[in-house]
């Protein structure tokens, strides 16, 4: 059963985001450099301090502990390292934020180049001690990344579709990155050059997957009501949620029917205020190019298999991207696949800021209301509504 109860509904509030913005080489700085210096900046902008920081959460690495005794943060009542995507974060925040459990929360996360990710990290002896996350593949297992390489697979051979259709997903990827100065991938991608992208794992290649980064993000969370006081535009939690079924391994899922994602949604629509026909940006995840294709299909902008014609229907030429009736961008940002693998938290960040008039080149006019569907399909679908008055 799920319950459209929703006690903290705009009740808690993000008054900043920041970034470091994102580079796809190994850079100089530590991770927790990262996490340290985004959460510097969010605070700045909040107009707020170390000593006004009574919560923190974020991803496992830094802790919460050490990002503490970094950023100096005399007392915490709350803290926590929920595992990504960062909706999952975010989610944390928000309970704290409405159950009392602190007042303002620092919300941070650190995306890194290590061993699991890329190759080239096993090359740095900084690096390379950080050994394999448990979401690296392991041998005969379709754990991670082979998944959805076998799910693609099987929306290809279900629907009748082709890689052309994936690489829409890529396409608009690139041409939203081009205005995002935080991007690490800002260079247009055409149809041929995906084609001939390095097959990683058939059907996907190196074009489909996200790639990995170095950089962090960090928002400051509140009451809406304190929120006020710290910004003309509080960006409002309308709905938050995280969605498993019984049956969420990557093996044992019975169907592109039947996973996660439609537990999100099924959620969302029951807990929150809008859905998808009045919204001003979707943020769909693009970890892998078939989670954003089913995404489309799950939220109900198409019907299952529908998603690449009604990418191609809302396709600007002039542009090179999707723009849902003319007016909506999907990840203005260029999400996972060109921003880079920030694991989520790139996708809150280009919502807020397009909420708070703070986009730059990339601004949606007017923009007051954000769908954002997150995670893919197994044991970390997510997803958020987020709006401003």
């Amino acid at each position: 059963m799920i319950s459209p109860r929703n006690p903290a509904k705009d009740q808690v509030a993000i008054v900043s985001a920041a970034t470091t913005g994102f580079h796809a080489t190994n850079t100089a700085k530590s991770q927790l450099g990262y996490a340290a210096d985004a959460c510097i900046a969010a605070l700045r902008a909040a107009g707020l301090t170390a000593a006004d920081v009574d919560g923190i959460v974020g991803s496992s690495t830094p802790s919460a502990s050490e990002l503490q005794l970094t950023l100096g943060i005399p007392k915490v009542t709350y803290f926590a390292n929920p595992p990504i995507p960062l909706m999952n974060q975010l989610a944390a925040a928000v309970a704290a934020v409405h159950s009392g459990q602190c007042e303002v929360a620092l919300v941070y996360h650190a995306s890194y180049r290590l061993p699991w990710n890329t190759g080239s990290a096993i090359k740095d002896p900084f690096r390379r001690g950080s050994g394999m996350s448990a979401s690296a593949p392991q041998p005969e297992s379709v754990f991670g990344s082979p998944g959805y390489t076998s799910w693609a697979s099987r929306y290809l051979y279900e629907f009748g579709h082709t890689r052309e259709d994936l690489a829409l997903v890529a396409i608009n990827a690139r041409a939203n990155a081009a205005r995002n100065p935080a991007a690490a991938l800002r260079d247009p991608l055409s149809l041929e050059q995906y084609l001939a992208g390095r097959m990683v794992r058939d059907p996907l290649c190196v074009y489909d997957m996200d790639i990995a980064v170095d950089g962090g993000d960090a928002f400051v969370v509140t009451t809406t009501e304190r929120a006020r006081d710290l910004t003309d535009r509080p960006v409002m939690v309308n709905a938050v949620t995280l969605g498993m079924t019984g049956l969420c391994d990557e093996a044992q899922t019975p169907s592109l029917r039947d996973h996660g994602q439609h537990v999100v949604v099924e959620a969302l629509r029951a807990k929150g205020d809008f859905w998808i026909d009045d919204c001003d940006v979707y943020l769909p995840y693009d970890g892998f190019t078939i989670i954003t294709l089913n995404w489309f299909e799950n939220a109900g902008w198409c019907e299952p298999g529908g998603a690449p014609d009604f990418l191609r229907r809302h396709w600007d030429a002039e542009s090179n991207r999707v723009l849902i009736d003319g007016r909506i961008p999907v990840n203005p940002h260029g999400g996972s696949l060109a921003e880079g693998a920030t694991q989520g938290s790139g996708h809150i960040r280009e919502a807020v800021h397009q909420l708070q008039g703070l986009a730059g080149d990339r601004q949606v006019p007017g923009a007051r209301r954000a769908v954002l569907t997150m995670g893919g399909f197994f044991f970390n679908a997510q997803g958020c509504l987020l709006h401003v008055d």
